[in-house]
């Protein structure tokens, strides 16, 4: 599956796990909310400082968050 395609549902799945709107996620990652639709809808990928922001505010591994693993926590 492309990155693209695979990264929105993650993102999707993540998001509504914690039970947050996308403008809450936008919010907690320091972008605008359309600016984070275009990533939950795969119509942008995210810079890799939004990368690491998405994997911090899920608190997953950007291993998971790529699909490069299922271990979702990351490593200290």
């Amino acid at each position: 599956m492309e990155l693209r395609e695979f990264l929105k549902k993650r993102l999707r799945l993540l998001r509504t796990e914690r039970g947050e709107t996308q403008a809450q996620v936008a919010q907690g990652i320091g972008v605008g909310p359309q600016h984070y639709q275009k990533f939950e809808y795969g119509a942008n990928l995210p810079n890799l400082e939004n990368f690491i922001a998405l994997a911090d505010h899920f608190g997953v591994s950007l291993d998971y968050l790529a699909g490069r693993s299922e271990e979702k926590e990351p490593r200290p």
